[in-house]
């Protein structure tokens, strides 16, 4: 079905009547227009617009029936009202609410039925604020956790069930950690530890099944596990290690007496 969008219909698809309405007099002025700028209009855009030039009649619209209006009037609303809107049925509504309040109220958020506010509520806060979602069911919204947690936290995601969320649990862990991430089942989680780890500690991965870890080891390794991978199944590997070989400094001799 298309949508005529050069027709004004409101969010019930009946025509606007810009006669019937309570702002009538916004027309005269020029802080509406029909097709442009309306409160009534079924498009976003265009209510964004119409409280962007009058946004003192925001706080009359937060109790709105249509959503969108709802959703775009609490960018503008008193922020003394917008408390009330965290219950609001619509994850929009509760989104752009929480935004503009202070952080005590967005923590409330942390457990919202809907993933997308869990994901933007997570980017606002930080450190221990974060700790109660790191078992958050959605890999998505623990990736966001992962990437901003104090590293200090991290231990809990070391074993996550997402590759993904792992692979950044292996970029920001401690250091000292690290060792207990270099047998994770993923070869790009392997790949990270491996670019972290000591070059002392990278010879227990000469024998990774990924190559990509080996070429890394290869390339950083102390001359000690070198030996091995110069045999390596791989030609990206071969040829690294033969070249540390041979380039590798000779050890200084010890002085005649």
């Amino acid at each position: 079905m298309t949508i005529d969008i050069d027709k004004a219909r409101d969010w019930l698809g009946n025509e606007v009547d810009c006669e019937t309405c309570a702002h009538i007099g916004l027309r005269a002025s020029g802080d509406c227009r029909l097709l442009h700028a309306c409160v009534h209009d079924r498009y976003a855009r265009r209510i964004d617009r119409f409280f962007n030039w009058n946004p003192a009649l925001a706080d009359a619209y937060i109790t709105h029936p249509h959503f969108e209006v709802r959703a775009i009037a609490a960018n503008h609303a008193s922020v003394f009202l917008l408390p009330m809107l965290l219950d609001d049925a619509e994850e929009t509504v509760r989104w752009n609410a929480a935004r503009r309040l202070p952080k005590r109220f967005v923590l409330r958020l942390r457990n919202d039925p809907h993933r997308e506010v869990r994901m933007r509520v997570a980017t606002l806060l930080d450190g221990e604020e974060l700790a109660p979602m790191i078992s958050d069911q959605d890999c998505y919204v623990r990736l966001v956790v992962a990437s901003r947690i104090a590293p200090a936290l991290l231990g809990l995601l070391m074993s996550d069930d997402e590759p993904e969320v792992r692979r950044v649990v292996a970029i920001r862990v401690p250091n000292e950690w690290l060792l207990g991430m270099v047998n994770d089942p993923d070869g790009a989680v392997r790949l990270e530890v491996a670019r972290r780890l000591c070059a002392d500690s990278l010879s227990m991965l000469r024998r990774d099944p990924d190559w990509r870890v080996r070429y890394e080891v290869a390339s950083r390794v102390t001359a000690a596990g070198l030996a091995e991978l110069t045999k390596d199944e791989d030609q990206m590997v071969q040829e690294v290690a033969p070249v540390r070989v041979a380039t590798r400094p000779e050890r200084p001799r010890d002085s005649m007496a």
